[in-house]
């Protein structure tokens, strides 16, 4: 297992991202995860030529970001809607390729504003996830769907409804992840899914109940290890922490709670 840090909120400026691309690196960590945007700021090269002169690989893309402020959403009603967000997606994709990086989905699937029946809104989504993973596939990209809470998003809210749909899909270039604060507010055990998803899931993020500093809250951090590392994971697990901290203060605070918690950890810079 490997441990990356989550950018939560868009970097636009290449010169910032540099500056905590070389911060992030400089504390041990193996990767980093940040947001896309439409457009993104600068060029895909530029920030490929930056993670290689500090060795940190972007490991994933979110793609929320364009839920929120575009309004592309996969289980709408309008049909030019979904339209426009496949296409984003795929642009998303596009990137990921470049990077190397895996693309998650989550924020996109909408609200229950967007679609109040469940069934007509992952009947849409399932449509759109098979046109994204299509191109993915071509792309040789991962695509991961998140569980999101039900007060994010509306549906594909458990790790066993994001298996289901992705099984619906039924396309290698489709998977899933787990973040622990999603599965804290929706699932029966947080210990008890990573056992029986661990084994199957492609990205996971590692937060705090409440969202912020590592410690502040309630998960068993040392015991969510130890389900992953006996779960035989060996991906990213990427710290997110987006309440009450900066982020480099968080991303500071985190690589030491980690190494207290007896995570193998390179010197800080």
């Amino acid at each position: 297992m490997k441990i990356s840090y989550l950018m939560y909120e868009p970097v636009p400026q290449l010169q910032e991202l540099a500056g905590r691309i070389e911060r992030v690196a400089g504390l041990g960590y193996q990767g980093i995860e940040l947001v896309a945007t439409h457009p993104m700021g600068y060029a895909i090269d530029e920030l490929v030529a930056l993670t290689r002169k500090h060795k940190l690989p972007v490991v994933s893309l979110l793609s929320g970001w364009s839920y929120a402020n575009e309004g592309l959403c996969l289980s709408s009603p309008d049909a030019g809607v979904r339209e426009r967000a496949v296409e984003r997606l795929r642009e998303y994709v596009g990137m990921a390729a470049q990077l190397g990086a895996i693309m998650v989905v989550g924020l996109m699937q909408g609200l229950r504003s967007d679609e109040p029946d469940e069934a007509k809104a992952n009947d849409r989504i399932a449509e759109a996830l098979k046109l994204v993973a299509e191109t993915a596939h071509v792309e040789r990209v991962q695509v991961v769907l998140e569980p999101v809470n039900h007060l994010q998003v509306g549906f594909n809210h458990t790790a066993g409804e994001a298996a289901a749909l992705v099984a619906r899909v039924g396309s290698p270039a489709l998977g899933y992840m787990l973040d622990t604060i999603h599965m804290n507010i929706e699932e029966h055990s947080v210990l008890e899914t990573i056992r029986a998803h661990g084994p199957c899931i492609r990205h996971f993020h590692l937060c705090e109940t409440n969202g912020s500093a590592y410690g502040t809250g309630n998960l068993d951090f040392p015991s969510v290890l130890a389900a992953l590392a006996q779960a035989g994971y060996d991906r990213y697990a990427s710290v997110k922490v987006y309440r009450k901290a900066n982020w480099e203060e968080a991303a500071r605070s985190s690589a030491e709670f980690l190494r207290q918690c007896g995570i193998a950890w390179s010197p800080a810079g």
